[in-house]
């Protein structure tokens, strides 16, 4: 038995309430549970019950066993002489206030439906990929949409708090952070960290100055990535070499990429050397590239305004030094998608929401749009017999993939409640 499971139990009143007395056997009514708390002190605030005629306000403690209030030593602390009611799945012993008077208390144990406990058991005791796995698809689908659509947002909270923090260090620029961002997940998975740091050792006061050229812009990216430092018989190469010295020397620039841009085991569509024209070519042929993408409310529109190419050089390049066939590389609708989901929407949340002007059926409007992200967690949630329609859907189950049911916080989810009650 764990203690949060009791904390379930309480919160949800998943207990016989009929049979309801204290371990001295005087009757218990219970109005109202109170409001869990997540801070120190006692578990619920605020509870109002009845004990054998005496209506009582005031805070509830639970523990697995009665013994623990004298483990965590709260006959000592001042804040437990405010609970009411002491709940407990075994009662071990009595428990007193710091002032010698006794606590109520009554036992779970016995009062909770056993196909409650049954569930429970067998989903902490699952060997398989989600502890639901085989019952997931038994969930009613409005209940799974509302819970999707919280997930979803839940993630995109979580993906402000990097926005806020970058917001911070760059004086509440947003177009610095809109510039950082964009870098660090141009850089997908494998160079997301190196190409955000590649960008902030430029610095988007920097970039802004030379967007008119975007020779200039490839020059202070590659340079500053150490990429610049062989000998090759290539004009281009030589016109780089000399551009970025030229800018090193004008900008007062220093700080190399700390992390070293990585190739291995990409598709070569994916080489940082490629993702970097593009990226520049967005830059330099977009004047405000910030303003304008707060503006969008179509996607259509967002794919327009993203077309990012590489420079010439790159059609028939994917390194320094090796020539390949020609062949022209924009940005595809794919990775255009995931630009949308991991950074322009989580920022247009976060400036609309300074601006006081955030509405999230326009959020919802857009994402729903898009198709979904294909990746294992997402092929797992459909061998399970669910269905992943739009980029909504699938941002949500990795989500709960990653914070509810790898950690088994089953508890706390919406799809977890609803089984352990069947």
């Amino acid at each position: 038995m764990k203690e949060e499971f009791l904390h379930y139990i309480w919160k949800y009143s998943l207990f016989n309430k009929t049979q309801l007395k204290t371990t001295e056997g005087k009757k218990v009514s219970v109005f109202s549970v109170g409001e869990q708390l997540h801070t120190a002190g006692p578990d619920f605030f605020n509870a109002k019950l009845e004990i054998q005629g005496q209506v009582w306000v005031g805070n509830v403690e639970i523990h697995v066993k009665a013994s623990d209030w004298y483990l965590h030593h709260h006959e000592t602390d001042t804040a437990y002489d405010s609970v009411i009611l002491h709940v407990v799945w075994d009662c071990d012993v009595a428990v007193f206030r710091g002032d010698n008077s006794e606590v109520s208390t009554i036992e779970l144990k016995g009062l909770v439906p056993k196909v409650l406990l049954d569930n429970y058991t067998q989903m902490m005791r699952s060997k398989k990929w989600i502890p639901c796995q085989d019952s997931i698809n038994l969930v009613d689908s409005f209940l799974m949409k509302f819970w999707l659509e919280r997930l979803y947002f839940e993630r995109l909270e979580q993906k402000t708090q990097l926005i806020n923090n970058v917001l911070i260090d760059s004086n509440s620029d947003w177009e610095a952070v809109f510039f950082l961002l964009m870098a660090k997940n141009f850089g997908l998975k494998s160079n997301g960290e190196a190409m955000f740091e590649l960008a902030e050792s430029i610095g988007f006061s920097v970039f802004r100055k030379e967007c008119g050229n975007q020779k200039s812009l490839e020059a202070l990216f590659f340079g500053q990535a150490n990429l610049l430092n062989q000998e090759l018989e290539d004009s281009y190469y030589e016109d780089l070499q000399k551009s970025y010295q030229f800018l090193k020397h004008k900008y007062g620039l220093s700080a190399l990429i700390g992390n070293p841009l990585a190739f291995f085991g990409m598709r070569p569509m994916n080489f940082p050397t490629i993702r970097i024209s593009q990226f520049c070519n967005l830059y330099h042929s977009k004047g405000k590239l910030f303003a304008e993408l707060m503006e969008v409310t179509e996607l259509n529109r967002f794919y327009e305004i993203l077309g990012a190419k590489t420079s010439e050089f790159w059609e028939t390049h994917y390194t320094f030094g090796n020539v390949a066939v020609k062949k022209k590389k924009r940005l595809t609708k794919s990775f255009i998608d995931l630009l949308i989901i991991n950074t322009i929407i989580p920022i247009k949340i976060s400036y609309l929401k300074q601006l006081g002007t955030f509405n999230s059926e326009d959020i919802i409007a857009i994402i729903t749009q898009i198709k979904p992200e294909k990746n294992s967690v997402i092929s797992k949630f459909k061998e399970c017999k669910m269905q992943v329609d739009n980029a909504l859907v699938s941002q949500a189950y990795i989500q709960l993939e990653k914070h509810y049911c790898s950690p088994k916080k089953c508890l706390d989810c919406t799809i977890g409640n609803e089984l352990l009650k069947m």
